[in-house]
């Protein structure tokens, strides 16, 4: 079966490259790349996560339909893995065995979010330092800095601009939630409300980044996980 891992805000498919060596060679793991990073540096970013969801449908529509698989996302990518799925459930698509969706606040419910993609670029540059989980030697290099902070702000408005606290169709698939038990940029509320099936969570140390600070924590769960579902590929 097929992992697609689906990136954080301003990350490109490179940030899951040292997953593959941790899963078994029946799960492979398919890094999706947005629009605007890694190969696809030329194409534009997205306006809205619709947007967003309609290419990454395009892209994985193929493999879907012919192979069992699972999704992963952290952050922006929960939200984007939450939405490809309603979007994959109201085509009628196969729908995913599991879906992880890690350190993202469910998208049903509402919370004052400072709105970090209206700042002026250098008070957004010193904000992204203060949050965490940007490597600083991108900022030590003035021509990768001004690659990458019109990325990450672009995927910041993204998730600003997403209509949290609406009423969201509920998922027909198993779902687990991963939070940082220091993370207070996402939570467990609500997400229980956006499954019919079976919801669990799932804690780990660590701030909003854990998915690098726990790494292999992280993948072993989402391995444990996979075998407890009787994927026949573990049989």
């Amino acid at each position: 079966m097929k992992l697609f891992c689906l990136p954080y805000a301003g990350g490109s498919s490179a940030i899951y490259s040292q997953w593959k060596s941790y899963f078994e060679p029946a799960i492979t793991i398919k890094a999706v790349e947005l629009a605007g990073r890694g190969r696809r540096i030329n194409d534009p970013t997205y306006n809205d996560i619709e947007e967003a969801i309609e290419n990454i449908l395009s892209i994985l529509r193929q493999e879907i339909e012919q192979d069992d698989y699972a999704l992963f996302g952290h952050s922006m990518g929960g939200l984007l893995a939450y939405e490809l799925t309603r979007k994959i459930q109201k085509e009628q698509l196969p729908l995913p065995k599991q879906v992880f969706i890690s350190g993202t606040t469910a998208p049903n419910i509402y919370k004052e979010r400072m709105k970090y993609s209206m700042l002026p670029m250098d008070e957004f540059r010193e904000e992204v330092l203060n949050l965490g989980g940007t490597p600083k030697e991108i900022f030590e290099y003035p021509d990768l800095a001004e690659l990458f902070l019109p990325i990450l702000k672009d995927d910041f408005k993204l998730v600003e601009t997403y209509p949290y606290g609406k009423g969201k169709d509920k998922l027909q698939v198993d779902l687990s939630i991963f939070l940082g038990l220091s993370d207070d940029l996402s939570g467990e509320e609500g997400w229980s409300e956006l499954t019919d099936k079976q919801f669990t969570v799932f804690e780990f140390d660590g701030g909003h980044f854990f998915l690098n600070e726990k790494k292999e924590e992280v993948i072993n769960t989402i391995k444990k996980e996979l075998k407890t579902k009787n994927i026949s590929v573990f049989n």
